[in-house]
């Protein structure tokens, strides 16, 4: 077990793009709680909010691809285009999903006003600003660059 945990952590692409997550998740519990003036546990590990996690770990996973077998490597390829659709699913698919449970909450409470329907509430946020995505993206591809200069 222990020759296995030492071979992925000498894996510089799966231990940049996991960097890379787990960084962007300590930055977005940072932001929420300088703009919101409360810890939110739930922000080291949920969807939303800056920067994208996910796009960190696309971009570092392609990046890191890159550095490592070059960008003519058909891996590349692969990782490229990963990452393309999960920036675009969080900066259009999840964003505009966390829009419309914005306006179904604001429903639900005015039902509940009128005691017509139950206290249920949906979680709005789930994608990402396309500042956030590329802000995201920026970290990605620096933490892989370290990597790949440094390990």
């Amino acid at each position: 077990m222990a020759e296995l945990l030492g071979a992925i952590g000498q894996n510089v692409i799966l231990m940049s793009a996991l960097t890379a997550w787990f960084t962007a998740q300590v930055l977005k519990t940072i932001t929420s709680f300088w703009k919101q003036k409360a810890f939110n546990l739930e922000r080291l590990v949920g969807a939303g909010g800056m920067p994208s996690s996910h796009t960190s770990l696309v971009v570092a996973l392609a990046s890191a691809v890159a550095f490592h077998d070059g960008l003519h490597s058909p891996l590349f390829a692969v990782a490229a285009v990963l990452a393309a659709i999960v920036m675009y699913d969080a900066a259009g698919v999840r964003r505009a999903a966390g829009k419309q449970a914005k306006v179904l909450n604001k429903l639900v409470m005015e039902l509940r006003v009128q005691h017509t329907i139950r206290d249920t509430r949906l979680k709005e946020l789930l994608g990402h600003t396309p500042l956030e995505v590329l802000a995201g993206a920026v970290l990605g591809f620096v933490i892989a660059y370290g990597f790949s200069r440094f390990f």
